[in-house]
């Protein structure tokens, strides 16, 4: 699967070492460049969510200090349904029940190894469509509606 990933300062060694993960389990990955200064989550969160909203990039995954801030930005991006996940159900039902293309994690409030689990839930999970797929459609709907003429 083609990801691309971004992390603010906060989620600087996550990135780096979900990177190794992602890369050994055989995905194809763009992750932006995450120097040592501080870096703004809207910075680092666009990018990702416009490459996945392009079709670029198959998922998206962004890594902040509490997810949230990166999880606002992307879903600002019209075709993005980003999802804050702090465990595995939740990354699960972020894919079945609401399609979500692009996971944010909380660098500081989630552990390494619960945040390995919840992102390989969240890339083995397909989405179960059903009365699920009807209601994404609102959800377009509603990005249409809201869309400057």
């Amino acid at each position: 699967m083609k990801i691309m990933l971004a992390a603010d300062h906060r989620g600087r060694a996550l990135l780096l070492e979900m990177t190794v993960t992602l890369g050994v389990a055989g995905h194809t990955l763009e992750a932006m460049p995450c120097a040592q200064e501080v870096l703004d989550y809207p910075d680092t969160a666009l990018p990702v969510a416009q490459a996945v909203a392009s079709g670029a990039v198959e998922r998206g995954i962004l890594i902040c200090g509490s997810g949230i801030g990166s999880c606002i930005v992307a879903n600002k991006v019209r075709g993005v349904r980003a999802a804050l996940a702090h465990d595995e159900i939740g990354a699960e039902m972020a894919r079945r029940h609401h399609d979500a293309n692009v996971l944010c994690l909380a660098a500081d409030l989630t552990g390494a190894r619960i945040i390995e689990r919840v992102v390989q839930t969240f890339l083995a999970t397909s989405f179960e469509g059903g009365r699920h797929a009807r209601r994404l459609d609102k959800i377009v709907a509603i990005e249409g509606e809201s869309s400057p003429a």
